[in-house]
């Protein structure tokens, strides 16, 4: 069998070959392509997104492959049309956004994904910048590394929130997001989530309250978004959400840049409609230079770094790998992303 490994920065060719050996054993020919993200940023490539690298360079590297594993190669229409031979696609993300799975189920090909790869990363993070948006805790360090030593953070009406006793909203429950409530009911928060495919009983074993959006952002404090992008929940949260927030509440995205709107949120901050505002994803990324946030107040901003661990990197080449034996051996997969190509 010859496997593809296509890496990148983060999760190396080497690592993704390295897993895979280590699943199938010896005795499979090996073709490697290291991709420039995270050095060049990722972004679509035909119509697949958020990708690295060209098709040519894919197709290239493809010749005579049956398994390719990979985070962010591009395998569009094109790709699936110049490998004929290829029958399995392991994408090392928590959905294959760089796939074409219309294309790959014409082709007979089988697509896999790495739910949950991230999410312990991804937890940490978010609740990282919660508290750091609740405490001011990454916009006074800078303002005292610039040389303001801001006392009067220490006023009665400028100081912070503690999380216990503050309504916390969570917009999405998966992975991430229910690792992030366990975290906040640890502190003492009260949670509320809404997320119309969530279990009830999950929720409320966890010690959380699901309730429908609109009266999350009426009751929470901090809300912070963990739903998945789609053409559903794009602009989820816009001028008319933001305004049903608490004044001076906190919003947190470290999801998707597209669930929010962007443009009314430099006069939210100004106004005080918003009293912080954390941000690791964008509608743009990387923001341009003329970026409206950048000098609104309160903003804490972050370059999509929330899923990144060497964990999360060493745990995605497992996964794919795992994908890979399960392959070799008949089995069943795991995490297949289009079950139609199964079907005779």
């Amino acid at each position: 069998m010859r496997i593809l490994a296509a890496g990148d920065h983060f999760v190396g060719t080497g690592l993704l070959a390295d897993a895979v050996r280590a699943e199938v054993g010896a005795g499979h020919e090996f073709s490697e392509l290291t991709l420039p993200w995270p050095v060049e940023p990722f972004g679509p490539v035909a119509n697949v997104h958020e990708a690295s690298g060209t098709e040519e360079q894919v197709i290239e590297a493809l010749a005579g492959a049956e398994v390719a594993v990979t985070q962010m190669a591009p395998f569009t229409k094109q790709v699936f049309a110049a490998a004929p031979g290829l029958k399995l696609v392991s994408v090392c993300r928590g959905g294959p956004v760089n796939v074409d799975l219309a294309a790959a189920t014409e082709a007979g090909v089988a697509v896999t994904y790495a739910p949950g790869r991230n999410a312990g990363a991804a937890a940490e993070f978010a609740v990282g910048m919660i508290l750091a948006a609740m405490r001011r805790i990454s916009t006074s360090s800078a303002e005292l590394l610039g040389g303001t030593w801001r006392g009067d953070y220490y006023a009665y009406d400028q100081t912070g929130l503690e999380l216990d006793g503050t309504t916390v909203g969570l917009v999405g429950y998966g992975a991430i997001g229910a690792r992030v409530a366990k975290v906040l009911v640890a502190f003492g928060a009260k949670v509320l989530v809404s997320d119309p495919f969530a279990d009830p009983a999950r929720i409320s074993a966890d010690g959380a309250e699901l309730v429908e959006l609109d009266d999350l952002l009426r009751r929470s404090f901090v809300v912070s978004l963990h739903a998945r992008l789609t053409e559903e929940t794009r602009h989820l949260i816009d001028a008319a959400k933001l305004a049903l927030l608490p004044e001076g509440a906190v919003l947190v995205n470290t999801a998707r840049g597209g669930l929010l709107d962007y443009s009314p949120l430099p006069e939210a901050l100004r106004s005080g409609r918003l009293g912080a505002l954390a941000l690791d994803v964008y509608d743009v990324e990387p923001p341009p230079a003329d970026w409206a946030l950048r000098d609104a107040p309160n903003v804490i901003a972050t370059p999509h770094l929330a899923g990144t661990s060497k964990q999360t990197a060493e745990r995605a080449a497992s996964i794919v790998a795992a994908e890979v034996g399960r392959y070799a051996r008949g089995e069943a997969l795991a995490n297949l992303a289009n079950p139609e190509v199964l079907r005779p």
